[in-house]
């Protein structure tokens, strides 16, 4: 599948048309009908939009699934289960195993310096 495929899967599966996704990414329907049959390809600025505008990353855009992308970076099989689990809770609970993570990476990295 390519970048063109992902993002036209994306955007009917949100029950987009082309016309609604160019307005929130602020192109016309035009040009996102040329992303989706590859006649063009959207610079790195738009493709963010994109993956905002299509809740996804813009690594999913142009590489493909997302198990893919994190296993390629992620060796540790147990760490890539457990992401997968989180990702199936409700943001408010996701937005706060984000800032569980956060606040002990940060601490870890005080005792780093203080050492």
């Amino acid at each position: 599948m390519n970048i063109g495929e992902r993002i036209k899967e994306l955007r009917t599966a949100k029950k987009l048309t082309q016309a609604e996704l160019a307005a929130k990414v602020g192109l016309t329907y035009i040009q996102v009908g040329r992303y989706e049959t590859q006649k063009s390809a959207p610079s790195s600025d738009v493709l963010q939009k994109l993956a905002q505008a299509l809740d996804t990353t813009t690594d999913f855009l142009m590489m493909g699934s997302h198990d893919e992308a994190v296993a390629a970076q992620l060796t540790d099989k147990e760490l890539l289960r457990l992401f997968k689990l989180v990702e199936q809770l409700s943001p408010e609970d996701k937005h706060l195993v984000k800032t569980f993570i956060d606040a002990f990476l940060t601490k870890r990295q005080i005792q780093e310096l203080a050492k």
